[in-house]
Protein backbone atom coordinates (compact mmCIF):
# COMPACT_ATOMS: atom_id res chain seq x y z
CA UNK A 1 0.00 0.00 0.00
CA UNK A 2 3.31 2.15 -0.74
CA UNK A 3 1.70 3.44 -3.40
CA UNK A 4 -0.31 5.25 -2.09
CA UNK A 5 2.02 7.79 -0.73
CA UNK A 6 2.91 8.52 -4.34
CA UNK A 7 -1.14 8.23 -5.50
CA UNK A 8 -1.75 11.52 -2.93
CA UNK A 9 0.40 13.92 -4.43
CA UNK A 10 -0.74 13.08 -7.98
CA UNK A 11 -3.85 13.93 -6.82
CA UNK A 12 -3.45 17.26 -5.27
CA UNK A 13 -0.83 18.30 -8.35
CA UNK A 14 -4.02 17.71 -10.57
CA UNK A 15 -6.33 19.34 -8.44
CA UNK A 16 -4.09 22.16 -7.72
CA UNK A 17 -3.48 23.02 -11.24
CA UNK A 18 -6.31 22.19 -13.04
CA UNK A 19 -8.42 24.36 -10.52
CA UNK A 20 -5.59 27.52 -11.29
CA UNK A 21 -6.49 26.78 -14.86
CA UNK A 22 -10.21 27.13 -15.14
CA UNK A 23 -9.67 30.17 -12.35
CA UNK A 24 -7.50 31.70 -14.81
CA UNK A 25 -10.30 30.77 -17.80
CA UNK A 26 -12.82 32.58 -15.62
CA UNK A 27 -10.55 35.83 -16.04
CA UNK A 28 -10.18 34.98 -19.59
CA UNK A 29 -13.68 34.96 -20.38
CA UNK A 30 -15.06 38.03 -18.55
CA UNK A 31 -15.74 40.59 -20.88
CA UNK A 32 -13.30 43.46 -22.20
CA UNK A 33 -13.91 46.74 -22.89
CA UNK A 34 -15.10 47.05 -26.45
CA UNK A 35 -14.00 49.33 -29.07
CA UNK A 36 -16.70 52.05 -30.12
CA UNK A 37 -17.39 51.87 -34.00
CA UNK A 38 -14.90 51.38 -36.78
CA UNK A 39 -11.47 51.50 -36.69
CA UNK A 40 -8.22 52.14 -38.12
CA UNK A 41 -4.94 50.62 -37.21
CA UNK A 42 -1.82 52.42 -37.24
CA UNK A 43 1.94 50.39 -38.36
CA UNK A 44 2.47 50.18 -34.35
CA UNK A 45 -0.34 49.29 -33.41
CA UNK A 46 -0.99 46.28 -36.25
CA UNK A 47 2.89 45.05 -35.11
CA UNK A 48 1.80 44.78 -31.51
CA UNK A 49 -1.62 43.15 -31.79
CA UNK A 50 0.53 40.60 -35.00
CA UNK A 51 3.59 39.83 -33.10
CA UNK A 52 3.79 41.67 -29.52
CA UNK A 53 6.83 44.06 -28.53
CA UNK A 54 9.55 42.53 -30.71
CA UNK A 55 7.48 42.75 -33.72
CA UNK A 56 7.14 46.75 -32.70
CA UNK A 57 10.82 46.81 -32.17
CA UNK A 58 11.57 45.11 -35.67
CA UNK A 59 8.89 47.95 -37.30
CA UNK A 60 11.06 50.55 -35.52
CA UNK A 61 14.19 49.49 -36.93
CA UNK A 62 12.83 48.62 -40.23
CA UNK A 63 11.31 52.17 -40.30
CA UNK A 64 14.62 54.25 -38.86
CA UNK A 65 16.72 52.13 -41.87
CA UNK A 66 14.53 53.38 -44.63
CA UNK A 67 14.49 56.78 -43.40
CA UNK A 68 18.18 56.75 -43.28
CA UNK A 69 18.12 57.62 -39.21
CA UNK A 70 19.63 54.53 -38.73
CA UNK A 71 22.04 52.14 -40.73
CA UNK A 72 21.34 48.19 -40.51
CA UNK A 73 24.34 46.48 -41.20
CA UNK A 74 24.24 42.96 -42.34
CA UNK A 75 26.84 42.02 -39.66
CA UNK A 76 24.43 42.51 -36.70
CA UNK A 77 25.26 46.37 -35.98
CA UNK A 78 23.08 49.30 -36.22
CA UNK A 79 24.63 52.56 -36.38
CA UNK A 80 22.80 56.04 -35.54
CA UNK A 81 22.74 58.71 -38.43
CA UNK A 82 20.36 60.98 -36.62
CA UNK A 83 20.40 61.13 -33.27
CA UNK A 84 16.61 62.54 -32.86
CA UNK A 85 13.62 60.53 -32.90
CA UNK A 86 10.14 61.32 -34.87
CA UNK A 87 8.14 59.83 -31.74
CA UNK A 88 8.83 57.51 -28.16
CA UNK A 89 8.75 54.27 -30.01
CA UNK A 90 12.18 56.05 -32.54
CA UNK A 91 13.13 57.66 -29.08
CA UNK A 92 13.39 54.36 -27.38
CA UNK A 93 15.41 52.36 -29.87
CA UNK A 94 17.99 55.35 -29.98
CA UNK A 95 18.41 54.98 -25.40
CA UNK A 96 18.35 51.21 -26.35
CA UNK A 97 21.70 51.86 -28.69
CA UNK A 98 23.06 54.68 -25.66
CA UNK A 99 25.47 57.12 -26.26
CA UNK A 100 27.76 54.79 -28.29
CA UNK A 101 26.21 55.71 -31.24
CA UNK A 102 26.56 51.47 -32.11
CA UNK A 103 25.07 48.30 -30.55
CA UNK A 104 24.13 45.29 -31.68
CA UNK A 105 20.66 44.77 -33.10
CA UNK A 106 19.53 41.88 -30.88
CA UNK A 107 20.26 44.08 -27.74
CA UNK A 108 18.30 47.32 -29.08
CA UNK A 109 15.38 44.74 -29.76
CA UNK A 110 15.58 43.52 -26.06
CA UNK A 111 15.83 47.01 -25.18
CA UNK A 112 13.31 48.70 -27.22
CA UNK A 113 10.61 45.92 -26.80
CA UNK A 114 10.54 46.33 -22.60
CA UNK A 115 10.53 49.82 -23.17
CA UNK A 116 8.08 52.42 -21.33
CA UNK A 117 6.54 53.61 -25.37
CA UNK A 118 5.71 49.94 -26.51
CA UNK A 119 3.98 49.25 -22.64
CA UNK A 120 2.02 52.11 -23.27
CA UNK A 121 0.98 51.19 -26.88
CA UNK A 122 0.34 47.84 -25.02
CA UNK A 123 -2.35 48.98 -22.40
CA UNK A 124 -3.73 51.36 -24.94
CA UNK A 125 -4.66 48.53 -27.54
CA UNK A 126 -5.60 46.48 -24.32
CA UNK A 127 -8.05 49.35 -23.03
CA UNK A 128 -9.80 49.41 -26.48
CA UNK A 129 -10.37 46.04 -25.99
CA UNK A 130 -7.70 44.98 -28.69
CA UNK A 131 -5.08 43.19 -27.41
CA UNK A 132 -5.38 40.75 -25.15
CA UNK A 133 -4.38 42.63 -21.34
CA UNK A 134 -0.93 40.68 -19.89
CA UNK A 135 -1.98 39.60 -16.98
CA UNK A 136 -4.52 37.60 -18.35
CA UNK A 137 -2.10 36.53 -20.75
CA UNK A 138 0.42 35.41 -18.37
CA UNK A 139 -2.30 33.90 -16.20
CA UNK A 140 -3.25 31.39 -18.75
CA UNK A 141 -0.29 30.88 -19.95
CA UNK A 142 1.56 30.06 -16.68
CA UNK A 143 -1.75 28.09 -15.71
CA UNK A 144 -1.23 25.64 -18.82
CA UNK A 145 2.49 25.31 -18.26
CA UNK A 146 1.14 23.80 -14.43
CA UNK A 147 -0.86 21.63 -15.48
CA UNK A 148 1.57 20.08 -18.06
CA UNK A 149 3.99 20.08 -15.10
CA UNK A 150 1.13 18.42 -13.02
CA UNK A 151 1.12 15.80 -15.98
CA UNK A 152 4.56 14.70 -16.29
CA UNK A 153 4.98 14.40 -12.31
CA UNK A 154 1.76 12.55 -12.51
CA UNK A 155 3.59 10.05 -14.85
CA UNK A 156 6.99 10.01 -12.83
CA UNK A 157 4.31 9.17 -9.69
CA UNK A 158 2.91 6.52 -11.55
CA UNK A 159 5.96 4.48 -12.82
CA UNK A 160 7.55 5.00 -10.08
CA UNK A 161 4.52 3.09 -8.12
CA UNK A 162 4.22 0.43 -10.52
CA UNK A 163 7.89 -0.50 -10.27
CA UNK A 164 7.46 -0.68 -6.65
CA UNK A 165 8.64 -4.22 -5.41
CA UNK A 166 5.29 -6.31 -4.09
CA UNK A 167 3.05 -5.79 -6.05
CA UNK A 168 1.68 -8.44 -7.74
CA UNK A 169 0.16 -8.19 -11.30
CA UNK A 170 -3.47 -7.36 -10.06
CA UNK A 171 -1.96 -4.75 -7.43
CA UNK A 172 -0.35 -2.96 -10.84
CA UNK A 173 -3.75 -2.99 -12.63
CA UNK A 174 -5.37 -1.39 -9.65
CA UNK A 175 -2.47 1.11 -9.34
CA UNK A 176 -2.79 1.91 -12.95
CA UNK A 177 -6.19 2.71 -13.05
CA UNK A 178 -6.06 4.61 -9.60
CA UNK A 179 -2.93 6.93 -11.36
CA UNK A 180 -5.49 7.07 -14.99
CA UNK A 181 -8.39 9.62 -12.85
CA UNK A 182 -5.62 12.49 -12.33
CA UNK A 183 -3.80 11.83 -15.71
CA UNK A 184 -7.50 11.74 -17.70
CA UNK A 185 -7.81 14.91 -15.56
CA UNK A 186 -5.15 16.69 -16.45
CA UNK A 187 -4.81 15.40 -19.94
CA UNK A 188 -8.59 16.54 -20.87
CA UNK A 189 -7.70 20.15 -19.30
CA UNK A 190 -4.46 20.56 -22.22
CA UNK A 191 -6.90 19.59 -24.63
CA UNK A 192 -10.03 21.88 -23.31
CA UNK A 193 -7.30 24.55 -23.61
CA UNK A 194 -6.12 23.78 -26.73
CA UNK A 195 -9.54 24.97 -28.04
CA UNK A 196 -11.23 26.75 -25.25
CA UNK A 197 -8.45 29.17 -24.32
CA UNK A 198 -5.42 28.93 -26.61
CA UNK A 199 -7.21 32.46 -28.26
CA UNK A 200 -6.23 34.35 -25.16
CA UNK A 201 -2.20 33.55 -25.38
CA UNK A 202 -2.37 35.01 -28.33
CA UNK A 203 -1.61 39.15 -28.70
CA UNK A 204 -4.86 40.44 -30.26
CA UNK A 205 -8.10 40.08 -28.81
CA UNK A 206 -11.11 38.92 -31.36
CA UNK A 207 -11.95 42.14 -31.98
CA UNK A 208 -8.32 42.80 -32.55
CA UNK A 209 -7.55 39.88 -35.02
CA UNK A 210 -11.15 40.68 -36.75
CA UNK A 211 -9.47 44.28 -37.43
CA UNK A 212 -6.09 42.86 -38.57
CA UNK A 213 -7.90 40.73 -40.96
CA UNK A 214 -9.10 43.59 -42.77
CA UNK A 215 -6.00 45.21 -43.27
CA UNK A 216 -4.59 44.99 -46.73
CA UNK A 217 -0.68 45.79 -46.89
CA UNK A 218 -0.07 45.61 -50.43
CA UNK A 219 1.97 47.96 -51.40
CA UNK A 220 2.99 49.69 -47.97
CA UNK A 221 6.42 47.95 -47.30
CA UNK A 222 5.88 49.03 -43.37
CA UNK A 223 2.22 47.47 -43.13
CA UNK A 224 3.89 44.27 -44.53
CA UNK A 225 6.41 44.02 -41.93
CA UNK A 226 4.03 44.72 -39.17
CA UNK A 227 1.68 42.31 -40.04
CA UNK A 228 3.31 39.38 -41.72
CA UNK A 229 7.12 40.12 -40.04
CA UNK A 230 10.92 39.96 -40.87
CA UNK A 231 9.57 37.92 -43.90
CA UNK A 232 8.13 40.62 -45.59
CA UNK A 233 11.47 42.41 -45.95
CA UNK A 234 12.78 42.22 -49.79
CA UNK A 235 16.22 43.50 -48.93
CA UNK A 236 18.19 39.79 -47.97
CA UNK A 237 21.11 41.87 -46.57
CA UNK A 238 18.77 43.85 -44.27
CA UNK A 239 16.43 41.20 -42.98
CA UNK A 240 19.64 39.52 -42.20
CA UNK A 241 21.15 42.10 -39.94
CA UNK A 242 17.50 41.81 -37.97
CA UNK A 243 17.42 38.38 -38.08
CA UNK A 244 20.47 38.29 -36.32
CA UNK A 245 19.64 36.51 -32.37
CA UNK A 246 15.78 37.00 -32.46
CA UNK A 247 14.97 33.33 -32.76
CA UNK A 248 16.09 33.93 -28.69
CA UNK A 249 12.58 35.36 -28.02
CA UNK A 250 8.97 34.00 -28.73
CA UNK A 251 6.22 35.42 -29.90
CA UNK A 252 7.91 37.41 -32.72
Amino acid sequence: MFWVLFLLPAMVAAGLSCGRLCLAAVAAARPQPRPDGEQSLSCYEAAFLAGGPYRVADLTLVSMHRARRLLLAHTGWATVVDPEGRDDLERSVLTAIGPGGQERIAAIRSGAAAADAVRSLADRLAGAGLAVPDAVRCGVSSSVRAVRSATLLITVLAVSALLMPGEGDTGRGEIAAWFALPLVLTLGCLVIARVEIHPYTRWASPDGRRLLGGLDPAGDPLMEVAVRGLRAVDDPQLRSALTSGRFAHRGQ
